[in-house]
C-alpha cells in the first residue's frame, strides 16, 4: 500500500514539513510514502476548467500520478484565521474522484497557538463532496506546534510533547486499518459497479 503526506503551508521551512517529517520517520505498514510540501510545486490555481491541471510547467500531472496510486493519505494544515490552507484547498479541488474516491484521509490541523480546529471542521464540511475522500473520524490537532516534535531524545520530552507523539501513533495505526478496509472496499465496488452508476460522479 502506499501512502501520500501533504503538507499545506504556503511558506519554506515550515512547521508542517517539520511534522510531515516526523510522521514520515513514524509510519509504518506501507510499501511507499511520499510526501509533497504543496509551496515547492507549481500548481495552477484551478478555474473549472480541466485542461488548466495540465498548463504549461504545471507540476499537477507529477502530483496526479502518486495521489491516484496512493491508498491513503495524511493532509496536513496551518490555521490561518481559522481557515485552511488555499493550496490544499486548490489540490483538493482538482482530485478527481477516479482518482481518489474511498481513500482515507488523516487531516492534521497546526497552530502556533491553542487553536487549530477550525480547519478540521472546515475540511470535513465541505472538502470531499466530489473526490468523495474518506475522512477518518481520528484527526489530530497539533497546538502551540513549534514547542512539539523538535526533539529525538525522549528523556528530554515534556508531557505535552509525549502525549502528542503517542496520540499520532495511534493515529496512524487507525489509519493503516482503513487503508486495508478500504482497499478491499473499492475492488468490491469495481467488480461490482452501480447501473449507469457514472452519472453520480458528483456528491449531491
Amino acid at each position: 500500500m502506499n501512502l501520500v503526506i501533504i503538507s499545506a503551508s504556503q511558506r519554506k521551512q515550515s512547521q508542517s514539513v517539520k511534522v510531515a517529517q516526523y510522521i514520515a520517520e513514524s509510519v509504518t505498514g506501507y510499501e511507499e510514502v511520499t510526501h509533497f510540501e504543496l509551496c515547492q510545486y507549481n500548481l495552477p490555481l484551478w478555474d473549472g476548467d480541466l485542461a488548466s491541471k495540465s498548463a504549461e510547467l504545471s507540476d499537477w500531472p507529477l502530483l496526479n500520478k502518486q495521489i491516484s496510486q496512493a491508498d491513503a493519505f495524511i493532509m496536513i494544515t496551518p490555521e490561518w484565521s481559522g481557515m485552511a490552507s488555499p493550496l490544499l484547498k486548490n489540490v483538493l479541488l482538482m482530485c478527481s474522484g477516479q482518482d481518489t474516491a474511498h481513500k482515507p484521509v488523516l487531516l492534521v490541523g497546526l497552530s502556533g497557538g491553542i487553536s487549530g480546529v477550525y480547519p478540521i471542521a472546515e475540511l470535513r464540511m465541505n472538502a470531499f463532496k466530489n473526490n468523495k475522500l474518506v475522512a477518518i473520524p481520528d484527526h489530530l490537532v497539533i497546538r502551540n506546534v513549534e514547542e512539539v516534535l523538535n526533539s529525538a531524545n525522549e528523556s528530554e520530552l515534556s508531557d505535552k510533547d509525549s502525549n502528542i507523539r503517542h496520540r499520532i501513533g495511534y493515529s496512524l495505526h487507525v489509519l493503516y486499518h482503513y487503508s486495508e478496509a478500504l482497499r478491499a472496499l473499492r475492488t468490491n465496488l469495481s467488480i461490482h459497479p452501480y447501473n449507469n452508476e457514472e452519472r453520480y460522479s458528483n456528491g449531491m
